[in-house]
This record gives C-alpha cells, sequence and structure tokens, in this order.
C-alpha cells in the first residue's frame, strides 16, 4: 500500500527519538558539564545531592560578598567534571582506567560533601559534636550504595583509600584533588576575589600516574612543566583564606550564628521555649541531640532534613524572643550587624582576656541586653578568643614533581618560590563594636 500523502507528497517517515548518553548542565565557572546517563545521573537526582542546593558553599561568605550565593551542589558537580577531565588526561598519557574505575571515580567526586551541614563549614561541629562532614558524607555514601544494591563499592573504597591504584584517592582528597581546584576557582569567580583565579586546565594537564601502569605503590604526580601552575595554585590557595575563608567579617558572621544556637541550646537544656514555635523541627532536633551518632539512621535521615533555610527561618522566629541576647544575636545575623574581629600581636594573658570580659559585661549591661548580675555569663555569647591559620603547602601529603628524566621529587625542591613551613597563626579578640578595653586599638 503507498504511503501515506499529503497534497503530492508523501508522509514523513520519523525514527523514534534517541535518547543522548548524558545530560548536559550549563555552570558559569567550567562551561557545560557532561552527567553521564546511569548510575551518575541517578546520584545527582537523589535528595541527598538535590539537598546541596540550599546549602551555601561559602558559608556565611555572602556577608562579605554579595556574590558568594553558590551552593554546595554547584561545587559538586564542578568537582565531577574536574574528575572527568583528570581522568581523561591520564588516560591519554597511558594508564589503563577501566569503564567501571571511571564511573567510581566520578561518583566519589560528585559526593566528596555530600555530608556538609547548613552554611557548609560555619556550624560543622556546632550540630554535631566531634563528627566532621567527611563522616557524615561516608555514612550517606554508604546509604546511598545500599539503594543502589552495591553500586558505589568502589567508590567507597577510593573515598575511603582503600582502592589498590592509591592516585584515584588522591584525585578525591588530596593537595591537587578535584575538590581544591573546583572550589578555589568556584569561590574566586563569586566572590570577585581575582588572586583565587588558579589555572585548573593548565594544571590538570600536566598530572601522570608514576608509574604509569598504575599499580598499588603509584603516585599521582605532576610533570615538571606544570610547577609553576602548582606554584599559582598554592599562592592562589594562600591569599584566598586571608581575603576570603579568614575575612574578618565571616569570622564575626560565624560567631555570630554560633552564638544563637549556643544560646538557644542552653534553653532547650533547661526545659525553655526561646521563642515562639522554638525553631525549624530539623533544626531543633541536632540543638537537643548535639551528640547523635551518626551510625544511627535515624539521625541520618533528620540530617538529611536540614539546610540553610530551617536556620534561617529559625532566625527569624528567634528574633521575636522574650530573651533579650537571643533576640539580638538573632537580630544582627539577620540584619548584618556583626561585631568587630581585632587582630592581635600576642596572645592576650590572662589579665588582657579578664579587661575584654569586663568590658563586655560593662556594655551588656548599657545595652539593656543583660542585667550586672547575668551579664558576666551572657559575655560567653559576645566575646570570643580565637586564632587564624593558614598553611599554604604543608609537608604531610607532599606533592611530587616528575622531572623529564623520570626522577621524582618533593615540589619545594624544585619550586623556586614555595617552600613548606609551619601554619600562620594570628591570634584574635571578636568583641561588640565600640567595646573594647583602654589601650586597644581599633579593629
Amino acid at each position: 500500500m503507498d504511503a501515506e500523502r499529503t497534497g503530492d507528497y508523501p508522509a514523513r517517515q520519523t525514527a523514534p527519538p534517541v535518547e543522548s548518553r548524558s545530560k548536559l548542565v550549563s555552570d558559569p565557572v567550567h562551561g557545560f558539564i557532561s552527567v553521564p546517563r546511569g548510575v551518575l545521573l541517578d546520584l545527582v537526582e537523589t535528595p541527598e545531592v538535590q539537598r546541596l542546593r540550599r546549602i551555601r558553599q561559602l558559608g556565611v561568605g555572602h556577608l562579605v560578598f554579595p556574590g558568594a550565593e553558590h551552593s554546595r551542589f554547584g561545587h559538586a558537580l564542578g568537582a565531577m567534571a574536574l574528575m572527568q577531565d583528570a581522568l581523561g588526561v591520564l588516560a591519554e598519557k597511558g594508564t589503563p582506567i577501566s569503564p567501571d574505575e571511571h564511573t567510581a571515580a566520578v561518583a566519589a567526586a560528585l559526593l566528596h560533601d555530600v555530608g556538609h551541614g547548613p552554611f557548609s563549614h560555619t556550624l560543622e561541629h556546632s550540630l554535631l559534636a566531634g563528627v566532621p562532614h567527611e563522616a557524615m558524607s561516608r555514612a550517606l555514601i554508604v546509604d546511598l550504595n545500599g539503594r543502589l544494591g552495591g553500586a558505589l563499592d568502589l567508590a567507597l573504597a577510593m573515598f575511603d583509600g582503600a582502592y589498590e591504584r592509591p592516585f584515584f584517592h588522591a584525585l578525591v582528597s588530596g593537595q591537587l584533588d578535584v575538590d581544591r581546584l573546583d572550589y578555589l576557582r568556584r569561590d574566586s569567580f563569586y566572590t570577585g576575589v581575582v588572586e583565587g583565579e588558579v589555572g585548573v586546565s593548565r594544571l590538570i594537564k600536566t598530572l601522570r600516574v608514576d608509574p604509569l601502569e598504575g599499580g598499588p605503590g603509584s603516585r599521582l604526580v605532576v610533570e615538571s612543566k606544570g610547577v609553576y601552575a602548582v606554584e599559582n595554585f598554592l599562592i592562589s590557595r594562600r591569599l584566598m583564606y586571608w581575603q576570603v575563608y579568614l575575612h574578618k567579617a565571616v569570622l564575626a558572621g560565624d560567631h555570630v550564628l554560633r552564638a544563637a544556637l549556643e544560646r538557644v541550646r542552653g534553653h532547650l537544656e533547661r526545659g525553655e521555649r526561646p521563642a515562639p514555635d522554638a525553631c525549624a523541627a530539623p533544626l531543633l532536633f541536632f540543638l537537643e541531640h548535639p551528640r547523635a551518632d551518626v551510625s544511627d539512621r535515624a539521625v541520618r535521615e533528620a540530617f538529611c532534613a536540614l539546610d540553610d533555610t530551617d536556620v534561617l527561618a529559625s532566625l527569624k522566629r528567634w528574633r521575636t524572643s522574650s530573651d533579650a541576647v537571643l533576640a539580638d544575636l538573632a537580630s544582627r545575623f539577620l540584619d548584618r550587624r556583626l561585631p568587630a574581629v581585632t587582630l592581635l600581636d600576642h596572645e592576650p594573658d590572662q589579665s588582657e582576656r579578664a579587661a575584654w570580659h569586663e568590658a563586655v559585661a560593662a556594655w551588656l549591661v548599657a545595652e539593656g541586653l543583660s542585667s550586672p548580675v547575668d551579664a558576666p555569663a551572657d559575655v560567653a555569647f559576645y566575646l570570643v578568643f580565637g586564632h587564624a591559620a593558614n598553611t599554604a603547602y604543608a609537608l604531610k601529603a607532599p606533592i611530587l614533581i616528575r622531572e623529564r628524566d623520570g626522577r621524582v621529587r618533593e615540589f619545594s625542591e624544585v619550586s623556586e618560590m614555595v617552600t613548606p613551613r609551619a601554619p600562620v597563626v594570628k591570634p584574635y579578640v571578636c568583641a561588640p563594636k565600640g567595646c573594647r578595653p583602654a589601650g586597644v586599638p581599633a579593629a
């Protein structure tokens, strides 16, 4: 029978649509990121990974840099993309990488930060004492692996550093891992701090495995032509710490947010509700259980229900609290009325600390936030002595350079600019603005 006609033309014969093997995501930092269909796309679409959209990458950094509203989700995709690039480079240079290894390494990069809580590092130890985000990440990867029928066994081994080919773990967690390469480039982009710009592509293209076959004793190294790229990376990382991650206003915002949570936790321990409706339920769980066990599935489920919005919604409730200190702390964070951080040229002694304590107590009474009886105890929520520490390059996990003649040398033996050194530690005091003992200069 003749094909059906429309006028003088036969009807168009259409083939069934062919689904592409990956999805493309437009990223302002790396361009288009390819997410392969299958286990990787399935992981991206899980609630655990989608939750990262609601976790700020830079914690309270947006209080200093208005553009720093980017999320952990973008960082996860960026790390995944860089892992794909790095594996492609290593394979081109002759290191055999199986499809299963490729998928596992990319999955490990995607999931490496899935255990971050609200405001990232700011509240990392405030919500679950003694539980770093890496421990929660691992626990959640184990959960995902169970749901996927063991599809993440190899990714988990790479994440743990237990896989027999150690260069995979170095790409996930090492001096030149895809985590650092992405967050420096991404944070520089969103903050506008150009000193943090890193030549990521150049650095990745100079990576290789030594020996090339990548056996159990293999190491991730940088070819000698990449020395300048590594120097740029280390210097940029140092500058980003001082200018962004340890910015004085960021430290101040961190302290205000933590103080508000600790104030509420104190109320809850006494069986009090600090404001109407107390706080968002997901946050309330961790304020009531600061030492919850991450091995408990209920704890992990509660953690996955918690994000930045719960903290912000709770702060908005707390600003109406009858507790003047809590209401003030919540308002200060929401309205960005931050305390001052003063860098000190020495570790304050007991008498200097006592002078700061007395000055802040007097300020609390003068501001009507506390009574003369309560002020000495309330000082703890407004006065913090801390340390800002920055290490540009540590030998604990050395960067290795492969010379043209095949010799492998530790980076500081080759570089003219970067040498390993002890962390630079700067003591500081965080206290309300205009509140300082006599003789102490303004911040």
